[in-house]
């Protein structure tokens, strides 16, 4: 019996002043996002889809909102699938602006490999596990839909993977919109796989993604 789950990477927020939003509330999708979302929701439009799941912030429940329209599913929650916490949460820290120059800060980054600044990654791979099989475990047989964030995503990727946690965060193989892919026989991993169905729209990395 196979069983799909796909984790969704929300759209393109609105975020004029460029800062690192994480778990902040307010930021929404931007025009340009609510169009990537249903790029992403036509691309599964003829999918066996029997569960959609969002993290609690916004933006990823808008994401959802296409698919729900489209297959008229409730949009359900899971804490687990929220954004990964960061220190610099609220700041801008763009390349030569922003947070990272002042040496205030920089105590936070004595360790990338946990990473000192937030939320560890073992506990950002363990909850996305456990978000993971809950949703196989409502799809059962058929695919579902989790709507999350890109280091979140990327996390649990590579820990069942079977590679290390810490990585480039300029290497990480998430877009915006995009679709990561976990393909279940019974109940073991199968296959992983990755889509851009917004790619065609622009699909940056983001930040506080």
């Amino acid at each position: 019996m196979r069983t799909i789950v796909h984790l969704l990477r929300h759209g393109e927020v609105q975020n004029p002043a460029k800062i690192l939003y994480g778990r902040l509330p307010g930021f929404q999708l931007s025009g340009l996002g609510q169009q990537m979302a249903k790029a992403a929701a036509t691309a599964l439009a003829d999918r066996d889809i029997t569960y959609l799941v969002s993290s609690p912030l916004e933006r990823a429940q808008q994401t959802a909102l296409p698919f729900a329209e489209q297959l008229g599913l409730d949009v359900h929650i899971d804490p687990n699938l929220i954004e990964s916490g960061n220190y610099f949460e609220g700041m801008r820290v763009g390349a030569g602006d922003g947070a990272l120059r002042d040496p205030r800060h920089w105590w936070v980054l004595r360790n990338p490999m946990t990473p000192s600044w937030g939320e560890p990654y073992r506990l950002i791979a363990a909850r996305m596990i456990l978000a993971l099989h809950a949703a196989r475990e409502h799809a059962r047989g058929h695919e579902a839909v989790c709507v999350s964030h890109q280091l979140p995503i990327w996390t649990l990727r590579m820990a069942l993977e079977g590679r290390r946690l810490w990585h480039d965060p300029r290497r990480r193989q998430c877009g915006l919109a995009s679709l990561t892919s976990f393909v279940f026989e019974g109940d073991q991993l199968a296959q992983i796989t990755y889509s851009e169905p917004a790619a065609h729209l622009g699909t940056g990395a983001g930040r506080g993604a």
